[in-house]
């Protein structure tokens, strides 16, 4: 079995689960998240590989964190995420990655990322829903964080609050990997 299969299926199951819940059609749901229909078909057979961007956008449509589509169990008081769990969301195409370490549900709910962006690669990340705040705090090299459009350098040691209902990016114009670990509130 690929590792992606695990994943894959959780998604197909909380998708499908959660449409039904809100009463809606396959074509309601694609509107409402900005995707196709047939990308929520193949999704929800368990056939679909979408990126991040768009598993964002079909887990703000349904109201819901994205750990919620990627890790379907019931959340009691506490609950261990072991290395084999964390779920890498995103490559770059230097090697850098963005891997999900842990998230809450239901709302308000918060994700732990632990990210490696490679120098000269740049993560896009759509908003999310409003009132959705992130946390980021640099552990090596430099990140460029930019939101709406306004670019700022966060050096190694330093955190940074931020707005994530707007659109914003991750990136690393300097020579160092930039390590950080990121947490995401919807509050």
């Amino acid at each position: 079995m690929r590792d992606s299969e695990p994943v894959g299926e959780a998604v197909a199951r909380t998708v499908r689960a959660l449409r039904s819940e809100h009463g809606w059609s396959l074509d309601q749901l694609a509107h409402r998240a900005g995707v196709s229909k047939g990308m929520l078909v193949a999704l929800e057979q368990g056939r679909g590989n979408p990126n991040l961007g768009t598993l964002i956008r079909i887990a703000d449509a349904l109201g819901v964190p994205l750990t919620r589509l990627v890790q379907v169990e019931e959340e009691p008081p506490v609950r261990v995420f072991s290395a084999d769990r964390h779920v890498v969301l995103w490559r770059g195409p230097s090697g850098g990655q963005g891997k999900l370490l842990a998230g809450s549900d239901p709302r308000p709910s918060i994700e732990l990322w632990s990210w490696e962006i490679r120098p000269g690669e740049p993560h896009e990340s759509d908003a999310h829903i409003p009132g959705t705040r992130e946390i980021a705090y640099v552990e090596q090299g430099t990140l460029t964080l930019t939101v709406d459009g306004r670019s700022h350098v966060i050096e190694a040691g330093a955190a940074v609050v931020f707005a994530g209902d707007r659109p914003h990016s991750y990136g690393n114009e300097h020579d160092e990997v930039c390590r950080f670990i990121l947490a995401v509130m919807d509050l």
